[in-house]
This record gives C-alpha cells, structure tokens and sequence, in this order.
C-alpha cells in the first residue's frame, strides 16, 4: 500500500475540466482519495492542511465551481466522500473517511506538491533512435525495436502513461507493453506512415539513380501512389492492428526532398484513408504544416492536425468548424534551432522559414475555438526533452490548460475520453505527483523529470524521472 501525504492540489480538476465542481472543505480528521491495483496495493491522498487560494481562483476563472473554504480539496463535490479504486487499477467507487496507515504500508510525502493525471502525447515517435531521420531505415529492426523499449519505458518515468504513436510503432510493441514483457505507456500505434512519392514520408535521396518508389517501405512510412492503393495499404495497416492511420499531407523539416508548402496527395487518395479509418470506427491524423493542408484536413474529415505550424485564422475557422484538433509539437522547433543539432542545410533553410508561426498558429486556434492536443515529436537526443513541450505551450496558454491538453483533452482526441485523463469514478488510476505548485509558472517544467516526486499507471507505482537512453551514432 502506498499513501501520499498534504498534496496541496487534487487531480484532474487542476487542469480545468469545466464544469467539475470542486469543494475545499474543513475536514479535522482529513480525508483521503484511495486507489487500489489488482494486486491490492492502494494509493491514498490526502490533501494539504490550507487552502490555495491562488488555485482556487484559477479554477473559478476556468469555469469550475470552486468554492473556498478551509481544509482539503475534494473531487466532484463529495464533502466526505474519498475516491477508492479497487478492479484493475480502476476507479469504481466513493468511501466516506480517512485512512490510517498499517504496517505493510508504504508512506509518500506529498507536502508541498500536486497531483495530476497521468500525462497524454500524442504525438510520439517508438521508434525514434536517432535524429538523422533517413538513417532509421538502415538500422536492424531488432536495435530498433529494443531501442523503442527502452524509449517508451523511459517516457513512462517523466509520467506519460498513454502514448499515441505518429509513425513506425507497430502492434507488437503495443502487445509486448500490455503483456508486461516490457514497461511502457498505453500504446495508440498508426504502423507505418503514408506518403506520396516524393513527400513528407519518402526518406529516399533525390539525387542518384533512381529507384521505384513502390517498393519504398522504410522504418516510419510507406509510399503509396493512386486512391487504391492508398486504399489497400490503409486496409492492410487496420488488418494489422493500427489503432489509427497516419499520412502526410504536406512537406516537412527533415524530409530530403519536398519544400514545406507543398501540398501532399490528392484529395481522393486523402478520403480512402478516411473512409477506411471509418470502417473500423477509426480515424486519420495527418501531419500538416500549412494553412492549405489544414483547410484540406478539415474538408476532408482528417480528424487530427498534427503541427499545424502554419495555421492561419481562416484555416482555424475551418478546422473548428469541422471539429477536428490540432496537436502542436513546439518543443521540438524549439530544440531543433540549437546550432549543435547539425541538421542538413536544407532542413535548416526549411526549419528558419518557419519563423515565429508556430506560436502564432497556436493563438489562432485559441482564437477559434479549436481543440489543441499535447504532442512532442521528439527523436533521437531531443528525446529526454520530452517534458520541454510544457514549457514550450506556457507561454502561449496559462499552464492550466496545456495541462488539460496533456490529460482529459488528449483522452477525449484518442477516444479514450471514459478511460483516462480524469480522477473519476470508472476511470484509469493513471497519477503524476509533481513536485510543487505548477499552476502560475510557465517554467515550472524547466526542471524537466525533477519535478516529478512520483508516477503511478493503473495504480502501480512506476520509478519516475527516467535518465535518457542512448541514440544511434
């Protein structure tokens, strides 16, 4: 049994889930939010000894029903209600009172800090070894895929218990983490990548002889040309066992041969991918850089925009209008401007060309209405900066809602809105201690993974603040 103790914050509605009301309450005794895996380990928390009221203005000026009095934060209303989680790691139900530590138990402080959802990318690159990104495809699939392991697990310890992959990981990784082979986050695959000959995803060089591009079949992507062959290729891909399709609709930084505005495949071949998601109850998410490849997303059914660098307010319009997200990766651009990366002159050209945009895209999505996700994007020695998108969308957004991007709205963009991203009845034991307050400091996640006092995924504790692994040479 684990118990933490005088978090000074409860759970998901410190992310700014309107509507969720939320009560601090005088509570002598203290109550305490128990969890409990299958293995009968609970986890309890309890709240601090005063109020912040800092925090709960923030909630209130979100929406949430904060009400400040003395004592502890409780969830959903419940004044002498505790959350208790007792089938696989889930939580199925209330119980009144406080809790008193046993014998067996294990004791976490948790003064001073705050407790979270488990955090969601989804926009996350397994198989990831190196930053030369054509390089990836003359590695052995078996340095590969240990690599992947090693990477996820890795991402599991700075407190992303669901990953949603962009391209590369396939069903065995998903099936090796839920079988306990290896530890890592839920696992969303795409399998390969599709792209058109000569785009995002043709990782070939242009100069030399030529070869055929049907035969193109790298480490993240696959080249398909014509409506049905995009067809079959998405059809074999969900037989497979994708839990979504991924393509790439217009240039991009570290592809060899196209410019970033490039639009990339034509609209049929963009709706065989969407209406073949559909036949599985699935979905598209496309990487998409431009205005005209975003407009093109939301006129097509592409539920999910990855990047959306170049968004502009009328592409926004549209893409809320459709009700499709956009998942910004900024952390990335951010990482990527470093003059020790060593990048290709050409994806340096490309990578400047890019500007100030990124931010601007983010405002105009706000602007809109549009639904954000919370993606990285990160390969090779960028990847242990996974926790540098935070800092990245701080200074766009208060950090209350990149948080909600990262949990209940990544949940709600994966479909996974009745599993994860809440403390709630019914849903998933996925729980992030932080320490210290997070909420008004734009920096907070500066500190990267030494923020992080304590990771649980479906209530079973996991080491937190995982060191980086090693990348290709």
């Amino acid at each position: 049994m684990v118990i933490v103790h005088g978090v000074s914050a409860a759970m998901d509605t410190l992310c700014a889930v309107r509507g969720v009301p939320v009560r601090t309450l005088t509570s002598p005794t203290g109550h305490s939010s128990r969890y409990t895996d299958p293995q009968t380990r609970d986890i309890f928390v309890e709240a601090a000894e005063n109020v912040n009221t800092e925090l709960v203005a923030l909630l209130q000026s979100h929406g949430i029903n904060a009400v400040g009095l003395t004592g502890q934060i409780a969830i959903q209303g419940a004044r002498k209600d505790a959350i208790r989680a007792v089938v696989d790691g889930r939580i199925v139900g209330l119980d009144a009172g406080a809790h008193a530590p046993g014998p067996d138990d294990t004791v976490v402080d948790g003064r001073g800090g705050t407790l979270v959802p488990g955090f969601i990318d989804a926009h996350f690159h397994a198989v990831s070894a190196t930053l030369d990104v054509p390089r990836l495809d003359t590695l052995a699939p078996s340095y590969l895929a240990v690599d992947a392991a090693t990477h996820l697990a890795q991402a599991l310890g700075r407190g992303f218990t669901t990953v949603r992959d962009a391209g590369g990981a396939d069903a065995g990784l998903r099936k090796a983490i839920d079988a306990g082979l290896v530890p890592g986050p839920r696992l969303k695959v795409s399998g390969q990548a599709l792209s058109q000959t000569g785009g995002h995803g043709d990782m070939r060089p242009g100069e030399g002889a030529p070869t055929c591009g049907c035969a193109y079949a790298g480490a993240l992507t696959r080249v398909e040309d014509g409506a049905d062959n995009v067809r079959r290729a998405a059809r074999e891909l969900l037989r497979q066992g994708a839990d979504q399709l991924k393509l790439f609709i217009s240039g991009g930084v570290l592809s060899p041969t196209d410019p970033l505005w490039m639009d990339q495949f034509t609209d049929d071949e963009i709706r065989a991918a969407v209406e073949e998601a559909a036949t599985r109850r699935t979905y598209v998410m496309a990487h998409a850089h431009t205005a005209s490849a975003a407009k093109r997303c939301a006129r097509l059914g592409v539920r999910s925009i990855e990047h959306g660098t170049l968004i502009d307010a009328s592409a926004a319009a549209a893409v809320a209008a459709a009700g499709a997200w956009v998942v910004p990766t900024l952390a990335v651009i951010d990482l990527l401007r470093d003059d020790n990366m060593g990048l290709p002159p050409a994806a340096r050209d490309k990578l400047a060309s890019l500007g100030d945009q990124a931010a601007e895209a983010v405002g105009h999505c706000l602007a809109a209405g549009v639904r954000l996700g919370f993606g990285t994007d990160l390969f090779g020695v960028l990847r242990d900066r996974q926790l540098h998108e935070f800092t990245a969308r701080a200074r766009l957004q208060p950090m209350a809602e990149v948080l909600a991007s990262a949990t209940h709205h990544g949940a709600a963009l994966l479909g996974l809105e009745n599993e994860i991203g809440r403390v709630a009845r019914g849903y998933r034991a996925d729980l992030v201690l932080l320490d210290g307050d997070p909420f008004g400091d734009a920096a907070f996640f500066a500190g990267g993974a030494s923020r992080l006092r304590g990771v649980w995924q479906d209530g079973k504790p996991v080491a937190p603040g995982a060191a980086a692994g090693g990348t290709a040479k």
